[in-house]
């Protein structure tokens, strides 16, 4: 009885040990402030980064940031080089073909960010240039409602890279996520006489019911850890403390 006593001691050791050691690889595009970017201190930062390490957290499990550009994270998910991708991904059909989904995470509008007083249809957006992030919902939209129309659509690599454009004139308008489009460029100095304008976006078509955390295909187990973590985090108050950190409203959404 002692022997089986502690062989039993040491399974539950030895699982103990394998729980606290599991690494949970984490692919993120490092270009999308204030959700992720990378610090001054060269380590990743932002509101998806904290997400991520909350989450880790409460699965009792390490985080690894893994940087990837934006239009190479679902390629390389299912190349194995990470286990999931906490990256401001909106979930629609298009991408559930190619990936599963947790439940959302957080769910805000998109915006239009040009000079103020700038009009927003199809008429007035004829001839016009607009940015959008490569391979985001928003440039399916873009193109989808403007670019038919008239519009050309610019795709940028990195979301920073637009509004450097807009500044210089390069492009009329950027159409972005709106807390993206607040903080990364209409809170700046730089922003002088600019606005979001239009009205916000959210077609469930284009935007589904929110951002979610992508893990490949067939992958029951993390996404119900997934979920019970966000559902976690969500009621122990670790959301709201991230959350707080980076904006002045709920963006979690209804």
């Amino acid at each position: 009885m002692k022997k089986a006593l502690i062989a039993s001691a040491g399974l539950a050791l030895l699982a103990s040990l394998s729980a606290q050691a599991e690494t949970l690889r984490i692919g993120v595009d490092l270009n999308y402030p204030p959700f992720s970017k990378q610090g001054a201190d060269g380590k990743p930062q932002g509101f998806d980064i904290d997400i991520a390490n909350s989450l880790c957290a409460a699965m009792k499990v390490t985080c690894q940031i893994v940087p990837q550009d934006w239009d190479g994270l679902i390629p390389a998910l299912n190349a194995n080089k990470f286990d999931a991708i906490i990256s401001s991904m909106q979930i629609t059909p298009e991408r559930q073909k190619a990936v599963d989904f947790s439940h959302k995470y957080y769910n805000i509008a998109s915006r239009m960010v040009a000079k103020d007083g700038t009009k927003v249809d199809a008429a007035s957006l004829k001839g016009k240039k607009i940015g959008v992030l490569r391979a985001s919902t928003q440039e399916k939209f873009a193109k989808d409602n403007w670019g038919k129309n008239g519009a050309a659509i610019v795709s940028y690599a990195k979301s920073p890279e637009s509004f450097l454009d807009l500044k210089s004139g390069r492009v009329d308008a950027v159409f972005v996520d709106s807390a993206v489009g607040e903080q990364e460029f209409l809170k700046t100095a730089q922003a002088k006489g600019y606005a979001f304008v239009g009205p916000n976006y959210s077609d469930v078509k284009y935007f589904g019911p929110g951002c979610g955390i992508a893990v490949k295909k067939g992958n029951k187990a993390l996404v119900e850890r997934l979920n019970k973590a966000i559902d976690q985090i969500r009621k122990d108050g670790a959301y709201k403390k991230v959350q707080d950190k980076y904006f002045s409203f709920d963006i979690y959404g209804g």
